[in-house]
C-alpha cells in the first residue's frame, strides 16, 4: 500500500461519518441476464454527459438499457437533460441534485459519471459501496492516490468499473494495436503523443452563484473558491478541478501508447516543463504548452507527450492528410519502429508508413472519425450483464495506470525537476515535495477515504 507524506486529510469527524453513512446503502441488484433491464443513472449533464453518455445509452434502448435517472447540482442542466431524454425515449427519468440521494435508490443498477475530474474518485467509490456498477469519464482520478482507491473499491465490492478511454473499444484501433504488436513497423523504440489545440485563455472573474446552482455540491472534494465562468466552463484547465490539457486530451493518447506497447506498470523516471506561453496573463493555472517524457525500467523505449494551445503545424500527416475529429486541431499518437512508423490520428483509425520512403502500409478507418462512445458503453453493459470485469476493454486498473501518466507529468512540471518513481509503492524516492502532490487535502464531508 502506498505511503504518503501528507497525512492531515486523514482526520475523522462527525461530518465524515455522516457522509459515510449516506454512502453505504444496502447493495442493490445487478442485472445478469439479457432479459433483465439495466437501469442507469447519468451524473453530470454538461455537454459530455447530456450528449455522449445519454446519447449512447438511449441508442441501447433495444438492448434493454434504460436511463432511469439523471443527476446534476445545476437545476437548469438537470432540466435540459430530462427534456432531451424524455423527448427521445418517451419516458421521464427520476431527477436528483444530490448524488448521495441517488445512491439510496436501490432500483438503479449503475451510474455513468460525466462530472469534472475532482469528483470522479469519490463518486466511483460511493457507487461501488452502494452496489452499483460504474462508467467513469477520463481521467478516472484527479490524483494518483485517488486512482488506487478506485481500484480497491472495485475489487472489494466486486463492481464492474469502466474507464472512459473509449479508443479501446474501437475495432479499427484494436486492429491497429494488433498490427503493431505483430511487428508491422518492427521493434518500437519510441512513442509520442500530441495535443495541439487552439485554446485561448480565460479570465478568472468572481460572479454571483446562479440561483439554479448548488455551488457547494459542485465544488465537492476540492478547495472552496469563488464561482467563476472559468471554473464551470473551463474547469479542465484549473488545477483545483482538472488536470490540464495533458489530463483532458492527453489521457487518450497516453492510454493508447501504453496499451500498444503492452506496458502494465508505471514509469520509473519522469520529467516535464512548459507553461502558459501564448496566454500568460489569463486565469488558468495549468500549462498550455507542456512537454512530458518518461521511461520504464527494463524497457528500451522513450515515451513523450506534447501539448500546445495556439497556432501550430501539423505532424506526421495528422491534422491535414489525416484530420482530427473536429477537422481543426492536431491530435494523435505516433509509434516509431525499426521498419517504419504508425499513427493513430483520432479515435477510429490507424495508418502505417514503411521504410525510408514512407511507403503506405496497412491502415483502416471509419468514415466520419466517430468517437466510438456507443461501442464503449456496449462493452461496459455486456460486462455488467455477465458480472465479468475481465470483459471490460478499459477496466479501472488500466484506467488508473494511464491516468497516472498525466498526473506524473503535472507533478514533474510543478517541482521543476526529473523525478524517480517507485511503481510498487506509487511514491517518489526520498522526495517529500513530490510525494505531497500524490494527493490533496479534501474538503469535509467530501473526503476520499484511505480505507475502502
Amino acid at each position: 500500500m502506498p505511503t504518503y507524506a501528507r497525512r492531515d486529510f486523514l482526520k475523522t469527524s462527525a461530518l465524515v461519518g455522516a457522509a459515510a453513512a449516506i454512502a453505504l446503502p444496502s447493495v442493490g441488484k445487478s442485472a445478469s441476464s439479457p432479459a433483465e433491464r439495466i437501469r442507469v443513472a447519468v451524473v453530470g449533464l454538461g455537454g459530455r454527459g447530456r450528449e455522449s453518455h445519454c446519447g449512447a445509452l438511449m441508442q441501447m434502448e433495444k438492448e434493454n438499457v434504460e436511463i432511469a435517472a439523471l443527476c446534476d447540482c445545476d437545476e437548469s442542466r438537470l432540466q435540459n437533460g430530462a427534456k432531451k431524454v424524455s423527448e427521445q425515449t418517451g419516458k421521464t427519468p427520476a431527477l436528483f441534485t444530490d448524488y448521495r440521494k441517488l445512491l439510496e435508490d436501490k432500483s438503479i443498477d449503475a451510474v455513468s459519471l460525466a462530472t469534472p475530474n475532482h469528483w470522479h474518485a469519490l463518486q466511483t467509490i460511493w457507487a461501488c459501496q452502494a452496489g452499483k456498477d460504474v462508467y467513469v469519464e477520463k481521467p478516472g482520478s484527479h490524483n494518483i492516490f485517488e486512482g488506487r482507491k478506485m481500484v480497491q473499491a472495485a475489487r472489494k465490492y466486486k463492481r464492474i468499473v469502466q474507464h472512459g478511454t473509449q479508443v479501446r473499444s474501437s475495432p479499427k484501433i484494436r486492429e491497429g494495436v494488433e498490427q503493431l504488436k505483430a511487428g508491422v513497423i518492427g521493434t518500437v523504440y519510441m512513442a509520442r503523443g500530441i495535443a495541439f489545440k487552439t485554446r485561448s485563455g480565460m479570465a478568472r472573474i468572481p460572479k454571483p452563484v446562479p440561483k439554479e446552482m448548488n455551488w457547494d455540491l459542485w465544488v465537492g472534494p476540492a478547495a472552496m473558491e469563488d464561482y467563476t465562468g472559468l471554473a464551470v466552463y473551463r474547469w479542465r484547465f484549473v488545477k483545483n478541478f482538472g488536470n490540464g490539457e495533458i489530463g483532458d486530451q492527453g489521457i487518450h493518447q497516453l492510454d493508447l501508447i501504453r496499451w500498444g506497447l503492452g506496458i502494465d506498470t508505471h514509469p520509473t523516471k519522469v520529467q516535464s516543463m512548459g507553461g502558459r506561453l501564448a496566454f500568460p496573463n489569463e486565469g488558468e493555472d495549468s500549462p498550455g504548452s507542456q512537454v512530458f517524457a518518461c521511461q520504464y525500467a527494463d524497457r528500451n523505449i522513450l515515451i513523450s507527450f506534447e501539448t500546445r494551445d495556439w497556432y501550430t503545424n501539423a505532424e506526421a500527416g495528422m491534422g491535414i492528410e489525416h484530420p482530427f475529429v473536429d477537422h481543426r486541431n492536431v491530435v494523435g499518437a505516433i509509434f516509431f519502429g525499426t521498419k517504419g512508423y504508425m499513427i493513430f490520428p483520432d479515435y477510429s483509425s490507424y495508418f502505417t508508413y514503411l521504410g525510408a520512403n514512407r511507403k503506405p502500409g496497412p491502415s483502416a478507418s471509419v468514415a466520419g472519425n466517430p468517437f466510438m462512445d456507443l461501442e464503449h458503453f456496449q462493452n461496459w453493459i455486456a460486462a455488467v450483464r455477465s458480472r465479468d470485469a475481465s470483459r471490460l476493454n478499459a477496466e479501472i486498473e488500466q484506467g488508473h495506470l494511464s491516468a497516472c501518466l498525466p498526473h506524473l507529468a503535472n507533478i514533474a512540471y510543478a517541482t521543476g525537476r526529473t523525478l524517480n518513481f517507485d511503481p510498487a509503492t506509487e511514491t517518489f524516492h526520498g522526495d517529500a515535495e513530490a510525494n505531497a502532490l500524490l494527493t490533496r487535502k479534501y474538503r469535509e464531508p467530501y473526503v476520499v477515504p484511505t480505507e475502502i
